[in-house]
């Protein structure tokens, strides 16, 4: 059985697996390419860590640093896929699945202030 996400240590190496995907992605790697992950990553597991294990100091609005990427429906869908996939593989219980529904209401408000649409992602699980 597979345990839930408990600690930051767990979040960095999930995103880390996550992202590793991402920038290996023929549809995602020319959107994250200027990305210095080991520079990064501290960001990136310290947001999750707000969200999931409700630890202070993430303070960033995230949609900020991603609204000039140029992210279409075609990006999200990906970064939903591979976050889905990776969470699976990793973990189980209701902390993963917290963050597999935050991350869709995330795509769901990035994509609708990026384009105007609202976009459910109800396929990817």
């Amino acid at each position: 059985m597979k345990q839930d996400i408990k600690t930051e240590k767990d979040i960095e190496n999930w995103q880390n697996a996550f992202y590793s995907k991402l920038l290996a992605d023929p549809i995602t790697a020319p959107k994250f390419a200027h990305l210095d992950l080991p520079k990064h990553l501290p960001r990136i597991v310290e947001f999750w860590a707000f969200v999931l294990l409700e630890k202070e100091g993430y303070k960033t609005n995230v949609f900020e640093k991603h609204m000039f990427l140029g992210l279409e429906k075609i990006h999200f869908d990906a970064w939903l896929t591979y976050f889905f996939e990776t969470s699976n593989e990793m973990f189980e219980g209701p902390i993963v699945d917290t963050a597999k529904s935050r991350v869709k209401l995330l795509a769901t408000t990035f994509m609708h202030k990026l384009s105007g649409e609202y976009f459910l992602f109800d396929d990817i699980k």
